[in-house]
């Protein structure tokens, strides 16, 4: 069998499907904010502001099946859990915070635009 690159622009490439791993909102947030240090749940659901304790759950989940965020569990009572990135995560880490740190810096101008653009569209409805 003859063996292609991985072009994420073909829909049969499994690298699409590791591409949308990380391509939603709660996923990118969920690991920007474990890149710093490893969080418990509560932790988590306070900082990502706006995140459900499903989605968190959900997300969370789908990471660790993915190999991208590790689950520890504490033998205590109350059970203690603690989330952090697996070495494969952490190879994740600079493109992420790039393009995190591009949406702060950028977000005004991304406004503006969208306004401009509006403006124009309801003007020439």
């Amino acid at each position: 069998m003859k063996q292609y690159p991985a072009d994420v622009l073909d829909k049969d490439c499994g690298s699409r499907i590791v591409l949308n791993l990380i391509a939603d909102q709660w996923t990118a947030l969920v690991m920007y904010a474990l890149g710093e240090e490893t969080k418990r749940f509560g932790e988590l659901k306070v900082l990502i502001q706006g995140i459900s304790q499903k989605m968190l759950t959900q997300t969370l989940r789908k990471l660790e099946r993915d190999g991208i965020v590790k689950r520890k569990v504490y033998p205590v009572t109350p059970p203690k859990v603690e989330y952090m990135l697996t070495p494969l995560g952490e190879t994740l880490l600079e493109p992420l915070q790039t393009l995190c740190k591009w949406a702060e810096r950028h977000f005004s101008e991304v406004e503006r635009s969208r306004k401009h653009y509006d403006h124009q569209a309801g003007a020439t409805s």
